[in-house]
């Protein structure tokens, strides 16, 4: 019997990045789900508790949606069969029901900065990882092997907790290989494109007033383009661009690397998409530290899905797996 793989991804990003790696793996039975909770969290979910957030009800119908689209198999909250393997973009939440096969995690991008919630969890384990949000991603260890972008993200995960030797450096699907979204019908040309975030619908502190303001500065007379994030309150967003930067343009819709690829200024917050700008040489501003931006950048190899179905192909087919001998192999 052919052996039967579970992807869940909650986001865009997510989905997109493991609909990859299925077309990587022939030979195996693919199902997808949007991202489920059990236990308390579960029953917040059915509430519509976690709206805001991937599992909530709005992301649940836009990847469910994805699924059908694209007529991938559907077995949402896994709950249809058993399966030797689940690949997931998360570890912040793990359902208890994937934890008899193997688990691979896959990095989906940029982790949020370290606070003080972070440093909380890190030394209360019983604590729960997703109030500190994705700058946790890999300290469950609920999983075999985990996928990340870079070397220098290798380097990051250890020095926030993560076993070394459960650690693949194979790139990440979406950012490796940003030269492409030079092709694109995208209309503009040489603006300053400005990346906004959903901080505060995920009830984090932001000042928008003094982003835009800032946004207005990096700009330096170029056309303003701002490109709204998806889960963001697009008529208050929309309204506070047109008084701070009246004459920008804002899109909630479309594809943010194309837009990248055609803009001559990057302005983000916490985005993954600046890793675009970065790759295609533009001048790029974000709330990280930049240096450690270009040190963390995914590989852009253009063989990260391959690479992590590798991983998986040999996680299936083996009896037992060397993660440290496939980092080996994955960089040569």
């Amino acid at each position: 019997m052919r052996k039967k793989i579970l992807h869940i991804g909650g986001t865009w990003n997510q989905i997109t990045q493991l609909h990859k790696i299925a077309d990587e793996l022939i030979g195996f039975d693919h199902f997808f789900s949007p991202q489920y909770c059990d236990g308390l969290l579960g029953v917040f979910q059915k509430r519509g508790w976690l709206d805001f957030t991937a599992p909530g009800r709005p992301w649940v119908k836009r990847i469910q949606r994805y699924i059908r689209d694209h007529r991938l198999q559907e077995d949402e909250g896994g709950k249809a069969r058993e399966y030797d393997l689940t690949l997931i973009t998360t570890d912040l939440i793990v359902p208890k029901n994937i934890l008899h096969g193997k688990v691979i995690l896959v990095q989906e991008g940029m982790t949020d900065p370290e606070n003080f919630l972070f440093h909380m969890v890190r030394y209360f384990p019983f604590l729960p990882h997703w109030i500190a949000s994705s700058s946790t991603n890999g300290l469950s260890d609920a999983y075999d092997a985990f996928c990340v972008a870079s070397t220098g993200y290798r380097e990051l995960f250890i020095r926030k907790g993560v076993k070394p030797e459960k650690i693949v450096v194979t790139g990440i699907p979406n950012f490796d290989n940003c030269m492409k979204y030079y092709d694109n019908t995208f209309p503009f040309h040489g603006y300053a494109l400005v990346c906004t975030s959903d901080s505060r619908e995920t009830f984090k502190i932001e000042n928008r007033k003094k982003f835009i303001r800032q946004a207005f500065g990096f700009a330096r007379g170029r056309q303003l383009i701002f490109k709204l994030h998806p889960n963001e309150n697009i008529v208050r967003a929309t309204k506070e661009i047109e008084t701070y930067a009246p004459g920008a343009l804002v899109f909630a819709q479309g594809n943010t690397e194309e837009m990248v690829a055609n803009c001559d200024v990057l302005i983000t917050q916490y985005s993954s998409v600046v890793y675009v700008g970065i790759a295609l040489g533009k001048e790029v501003h974000s709330y990280f530290d930049i240096e450690m931006l270009y040190r963390l950048l995914p590989l852009q190899h253009a063989s990260a899905a391959k690479n992590i179905a590798r991983v998986c192909r040999q996680f299936l087919e083996a009896e037992s797996v060397s993660v440290p001998q496939l980092s080996l192999e994955m960089a040569s």
